[in-house]
């Protein structure tokens, strides 16, 4: 009773209410006047015509008892004229009564009673006392992968919704939203935005830059994250307010630009004072040789703290035999870097150019970094539109559908050393990458892809390396939210940071298995300011000290339980 209490209390105050409450009020108001007309007619006719009296009551009685049929009872009309009016008013009732009266007291009062019982289920404002929190305008890809990454780091937060049909999908599958008008000011007022750790905005540009500029009136110091579809609306949004401006689609671009064979050794991100880069085997005379024959360490000065192998990221053992394909993990300083492009790479590489698939956002963007790089692209798209766009950026365009082999042909797959596929269909995507492999087992294929899902089957296509809009995108955010620099290690992989588990504390690395038992790569270990980086099996890990790692969610799920004992 006190949950029907509340319901009908939030109903009455709601301004739909009183819209639905006139309709049927006005509807209530007609049905009794004719049932007061049909009562004085009764009377009149029975005096009249029957030569019989009765009383109001008794009106009402036959009245109501006609129109819903139940039946004339005791009190019946002997004459024609009686009779068929007997008959309007039954008919009356049959309409009013017994169709209307349902559809009208249904349409405009159950159904917008159970519509509020929905709206007031889903939350219209956080808890008291809520802090610390992030608050994500709307639950898209990419706020999808980065809230897998906030219940991983216990990190509180809460979806914004303005669609109810959506915020009540997404309360049924236990997210944490709120429901509310984007561009209101009480949405974040009950959203408690003063208190909150950052604002991810992340719908249409206009809509962002809305959003931005009603929240800075109530809340001109809380940090927030915007993503930009289109580079123009970057600075819109930085003059609207916003602190950072993602413009994602082309950061994925030239992320995929910057792992084509055609560069050196690339950095990938930086942890503290150091880079973290990835090493191509390909092209190197590390090919066919094991870990500790390449003697990275000892010549240079750098830790190969894993290995990228066909799309999957492995521990270093020591033992493990390089291939074509494989690519190192290296850690070390800039001039370290440096040293082994100068001695390890070749100058007679494939001077042939990169191939691109897709010339959209993400693919335009690929071809002018790669073009900033002064590498040569060949570009196809079946839009001419596209593909005149792009014509200035590139050494050949082709227009027509990838799938062609005579035109595959013509741009260069056969003797190309990369191709980058950036169409924004995953199933063209792996079929691209299986196609590609079978044409050209020496290539090394970069793709992008949506659904994570797809990842493995794309892998198992032929792809090297694969990136997608939403890992992308709730990496930067995370980073943001930690201020550290944005580390793009490849689909799934990120950097894990995490106090020495007591189980795991004066072991050493061989003795804790963690590569063995997780899968992660242990690439530092800070201590005191202090950064490691050159390990080794017998390296220990002190009391109080950081674990630097390496690895997917599942690893870090897998250390936690064996380790920490909590998922």
């Amino acid at each position: 009773m006190k949950f029907v209490g509340s319901q009908l209390e939030y109903y009455l105050r709601d301004r739909d209410f009183k819209r639905n409450s006139k309709i049927l009020l006005r509807y209530l108001v007609l049905l009794g006047i004719v049932i007061i007309i049909f009562s004085v007619l009764f009377h009149i006719i029975m005096a009249q015509v029957e030569g019989h009296y009765h009383s109001w009551i008794t009106g009402f009685y036959w009245t109501l008892t006609v129109m819903s049929t139940l039946g004339f009872g005791d009190i019946t009309f002997e004459s024609d004229i009686g009779r068929l009016f007997s008959i309007i008013v039954l008919v009356s009732g049959i309409i009013m009564l017994l169709i209307v009266l349902p559809f009208a007291f249904i349409r405009h009062f159950y159904v917008p009673l159970l519509e509020s019982q929905d709206r007031n289920r889903v939350p219209r404002q956080v808890p008291e006392g809520t802090k610390n929190h992030i608050l994500i305008c709307s639950y898209d890809v990419i706020a999808r992968d980065l809230t897998e990454r906030l219940k991983q780091e216990k990190t509180l937060f809460y979806v914004i919704e303005n669609d109810l049909t959506k915020a009540l999908e997404y309360h049924d599958e236990r997210v944490p939203v709120i429901f509310g008008e984007l561009d209101s000011q009480e949405t974040y007022v009950r959203a408690n935005i003063k208190e909150a750790k950052m604002l991810v905005v992340n719908r249409d540009d206009i809509l962002n830059t809305k959003i931005i500029l009603t929240i800075r009136v109530i809340a001109p110091a809380i940090p927030v994250v915007a993503i930009a579809t289109d580079d123009e609306s970057v600075h819109v949004q930085e003059l609207s307010g916003a602190n950072h401006v993602l413009p994602v689609k082309r950061w994925l671009g030239e992320q995929l630009a910057n792992r084509v064979n055609a560069q050196n050794t690339r950095s990938i991100g930086q942890y503290e004072d150091l880079f973290i880069a990835e090493l191509p085997v390909l092209y190197t005379r590390l090919v066919s040789k094991t870990i500790r024959e390449a003697g990275l360490r000892q010549k240079f000065g750098v830790s190969i703290v894993a290995i990228w192998e066909r799309g999957r990221l492995k521990p270093v053992h020591g033992n493990e035999k390089l291939t074509y394909e494989s690519v190192l993990v290296i850690i070390g300083n800039k001039d370290q870097l440096q040293s082994i492009d100068e001695l390890f790479y070749e100058h007679n590489i494939n001077p042939n150019p990169i191939l691109v698939i897709g010339g959209g956002k993400v693919g335009l963007a690929a071809v002018k970094l790669l073009r900033k790089n002064d590498i040569l692209v060949n570009l196809i798209d079946k839009d001419p539109e596209i593909c005149e766009k792009a014509r200035h950026l590139c050494d050949k365009v082709f227009a027509g559908r990838a799938s062609d082999y005579e035109l595959l042909k013509k741009a260069g797959v056969l003797e190309a050393p990369s191709v980058l596929l950036s169409t924004n269909d995953d199933t063209m995507n792996i079929y691209l990458a299986s196609y590609c492999r079978q044409l050209n087992k020496e290539l090394r294929i970069v793709s992008r892809i949506s659904e994570a899902r797809n990842i493995d089957i794309i892998h198992r296509a032929g792809a090297n390396f694969v990136l997608s809009y939403a890992t992308l995108g709730s990496e930067a955010i995370s980073a943001i939210s930690k201020g550290h620099e944005l580390t793009v290690l490849g689909e799934g992989i990120t950097l894990f940071i995490t106090p020495t588990p007591s189980s795991l504390e004066g072991k050493s690395l061989a003795e804790s298995g963690i590569g063995a038992k997780t899968g992660l790569s242990v690439i530092a270990i800070k201590e005191n300011s202090k950064v490691l980086t050159l390990l080794n099996a017998d390296t220990l890990l002190p009391y109080g000290a950081e674990i630097v790692m390496l690895g997917n969610t599942e690893m870090r799920n897998k250390f936690n339980e064996i380790y920490v004992g909590q998922v």
